[in-house]
């Protein structure tokens, strides 16, 4: 059966919530007009649910080697942001990821390896920017074999300029990136509601 948007799930008790590049540098102009402003309210409300259950958090740091970036390392828009390590408490997550490109995977640790070495098949991806790393995490996890469930609005995303030089608002790109998951059965596409609903039960 096709991965769908659901109104009911089956969650993992040891399913890994995936934090993907919650940083303060998103909010810089830099970046141009976002969706979804209930994204970092979404955010919290899910890592504290992780947190209730004792289930396992893995953050993830984009590191830019981009000129100009404000996620440089050396810039203060590298820094996870306030709300999320409020949110985590003062328990270190399970593992922190640090990255330069797209997937989580290609980050270090290995996150592959840390995921199977506690014989974790669930992932639950969360954070920025929705098709960018969350969807390209999302996509390599389906491939290497994880049962994905994608949180389209715990995540937000820009406007885009094409190669013809027309605008495609973050509207339309979350939209695209929800039916690609959806459609090559990457990922279970779902809101933050019905996943809160089925970790509860």
């Amino acid at each position: 059966m096709k991965n769908r948007v659901m109104t009911e799930i089956q969650l993992d008790d040891d399913a890994a919530l995936i934090v993907v590049d919650v940083q303060q540098g998103f909010d810089d102009p830099y970046w141009g007009r976002r969706d979804n402003p209930a994204a970092e309210r979404n955010i919290v409300a899910v890592i504290r649910e992780w947190r209730a259950r004792g289930r396992p958090v893995v953050l993830v740091r984009h590191d830019s080697t981009s000129p100009g970036s404000p996620l440089r390392p050396e810039c203060p828009g590298n820094a996870v942001r306030a709300e999320v390590l409020a949110a985590l408490g003062p328990e270190e997550p399970g593992l922190l990821v640090t990255k330069s490109v797209n997937s989580a995977f290609y980050g270090a640790p290995d996150l592959d390896a840390w995921l199977r070495a506690r014989g974790i098949g669930q992932l639950v991806v969360i954070g920025v920017q929705t098709n960018m790393c969350c969807e390209t995490t999302a996509r390599m996890a389906g491939n290497l074999g994880y049962r994905v469930l994608f949180v389209i609005d715990a995540m937000h995303t820009f406007d885009a300029t094409g190669p013809d030089g027309e605008v495609v608002t973050a509207e339309d790109l979350t939209r695209a990136t929800a039916a690609s998951l959806h459609h090559g059965e990457f990922a279970t596409v779902l809101p933050t509601a019905t996943l809160l609903t089925a970790s509860a039960s």
